[in-house]
C-alpha cells in the first residue's frame, strides 16, 4: 500500500485533532453538497433513511477518521485492514471507480467551507493525499471483488423471478428466488449478502442488503437463493424501513426483483469451534452458516445464542433448532423478553442475552449480527471474559459503524 509523503504525514498528524473534531459538521455540509449537485443519488443510490438520522454522515466521519490515524501511525494494524466492509459494500450497490472524483469534489469543498482560512493550500494538499489514498486502496479492493465475481466494474444487477414467499412470523417472511431464464445463479459465501433495488411510489429506486439463508430445501445451491425481510415500523426518532415494508406489502410469487451479485467480508473460518450470536433478523447469517455446515457433515463445535422479544417472533426458530439438533457439535441457548407463561429451561432463558454462565468453547471464533448496540453490549462482554477481538467478527446492516467497545 502506497503511504504519505513524508510531509503529508507530517501534516495530517499535526491537524488530526482539528480536522477530527470538525469532521463531524463537515460530513452533513459535504451530504448536501453532494445531493444538491446529484439529487439522483438521494433517489436511486443512498439510503434515504439513513441520511435523515445522521448515520450516514457518521459512520463516513468515522471511516475517514479512523483511516487517517491508521495511515500516520508508526505502528499499528494496515489502514487497508479497516476498509474490506465498506469495500463489499461498494461492490454490491456497484459502485465505480468514475465516482470518486465527484465525491472528492464535494467533500473538499464542505471542508474548506466548514474550516474556511484554517485550510492553508499546505493542509489542502495533505489531506487530498489521505482521500486518494483512501479512494485507491478502496477502488483496488473493490475491483478485485468485481473480478473475482466474474463481472465488469459496476455490472452487479439482474433480475430474479420470486418462486416462493415464506412467512415465518408475522412480521419476517422469507423470499426465494430464481433466475428469469432458468440458468444458475452465481456461488456466494455463507454469511454473504444480496442488494436488493425496488422502485417506491414516489419513483425513488432505494436499496438494501439482505442475508443469504442458504439453498432453500429441495433446490441446488446454484438454482435459487433465499433471504428474509423482516418488516421495519416507524418508531419515535426512526423513519418506516421504506423498501423492506414495500417487499412485505407489495412483492409476490411471479414479480420480478432486481438483485446483485452476492458480496459481505463476513467468512466462515474452515476449522475450529464457533460461537453463533444474534438477536432478531440478525439469525439469517447465522442460519446460512448453519445450513452450510449440516450440507458438508461438519463436527465442529458450535454454540448457536439467539435473543428475541418473544418466541412468535423467532423468525427461523424450527430450522435453526433442527440444525443444531443435525450437527453432532452443536448446541443451543435461546432469550426472549417475554416467555407468555412458558417455562424456563437450560436452553430458554428470560431476559435480554447474558453471556456470565454461558460456556464458549476456548479458542472460538465468534460472529455477531443483530442491532449495533445489542452486538457493542455482546461484544464487551466478550472482550471481558478475555475473547481476542481479533476474534470477534460482525455484520452490520446499514452504514458501517465500527463497535465501541
Amino acid at each position: 500500500m502506497a503511504r504519505l509523503s513524508a510531509t503529508s504525514t507530517e501534516v495530517v498528524r499535526a491537524t488530526l485533532p482539528v480536522i477530527g473534531a470538525a469532521i463531524g459538521d463537515i460530513t452533513p455540509v459535504f451530504y448536501k453538497r453532494l445531493f444538491t449537485a446529484n439529487p439522483d443519488l438521494i433517489r436511486d443510490l443512498f439510503n434515504r433513511g439513513n441520511q435523515a438520522q445522521g448515520d450516514q454522515q457518521r459512520a463516513l466521519a468515522g471511516s475517514i477518521a479512523a483511516y487517517a490515524t491508521l495511515l500516520v501511525a508508526e505502528d499499528g494494524p494496515d489502514p487497508v485492514s479497516v476498509l474490506a466492509r465498506i469495500a463489499h459494500k461498494h461492490a454490491s450497490l456497484g459502485i465505480t471507480e468514475e465516482q470518486y472524483p465527484v465525491v472528492h469534489e464535494h467533500l473538499f469543498a464542505a471542508i474548506v467551507e466548514v474550516l474556511g482560512d484554517a485550510v492553508t493550500p499546505e493542509i489542502a494538499a495533505a489531506w487530498d493525499e489521505v482521500y486518494w489514498n483512501m479512494a485507491d486502496a478502496l477502488i483496488s479492493i473493490e475491483k478485485g471483488l468485481y473480478a473475482e465475481a466474474g463481472v465488469k466494474p459496476g455490472d452487479v444487477w439482474r433480475n430474479v423471478v420470486v418462486s416462493a414467499r415464506v412467512q415465518q412470523t408475522p412480521d419476517t417472511v422469507t423470499f426465494v428466488v430464481e433466475s428469469t431464464d432458468g440458468s444458475p445463479l452465481p456461488s456466494y459465501q455463507p454469511g454473504q449478502y444480496l442488494s436488493v433495488g425496488v422502485r417506491l411510489p414516489d419513483g425513488a429506486r432505494q436499496i438494501r442488503q439482505y442475508s443469504l439463508i442458504g439453498a432453500p430445501t429441495g433446490h441446488p445451491a446454484d438454482s435459487a437463493w433465499a433471504f428474509s425481510v423482516k418488516r421495519v415500523p416507524a418508531l419515535e426518532g426512526t423513519p418506516a424501513g421504506e423498501v423492506s415494508n414495500h417487499l412485505h406489502d407489495h412483492v409476490a410469487v411471479g414479480d420480478v426483483l432486481e438483485v446483485t451479485t452476492p458480496y459481505g467480508e463476513l467468512s466462515l473460518t474452515e476449522e475450529g469451534p464457533l460461537a453463533l450470536i444474534s438477536a432478531g433478523i440478525g439469525v439469517t447469517p447465522m442460519l446460512g452458516f448453519l445450513r452450510h455446515l449440516d450440507q458438508i457433515g461438519s463436527e465442529r463445535e458450535v454454540v448457536v445464542l439467539h435473543a428475541d422479544r418473544a418466541v412468535e417472533h423467532h423468525a427461523h426458530r424450527d430450522e435453526v433448532a433442527e440444525l443444531v439438533a443435525a450437527l453432532p457439535g452443536a448446541r443451543q441457548v435461546r432469550w426472549y423478553e417475554d416467555l407468555a407463561g412458558a417455562p424456563v429451561s437450560d436452553d430458554v432463558l428470560l431476559g435480554r442475552i447474558d453471556l456470565t454462565d454461558i460456556a464458549l468453547p476456548d479458542g472460538a471464533e465468534v460472529y455477531l449480527c443483530g442491532p449495533v448496540p445489542f452486538m457493542a453490549a455482546v461484544k464487551s462482554s466478550l472482550l471481558v471474559r478475555g475473547v481476542d477481538a481479533d476474534r470477534i467478527q460482525y455484520e452490520v446492516f446499514g452504514p458501517d459503524r465500527e463497535l465501541s467497545a
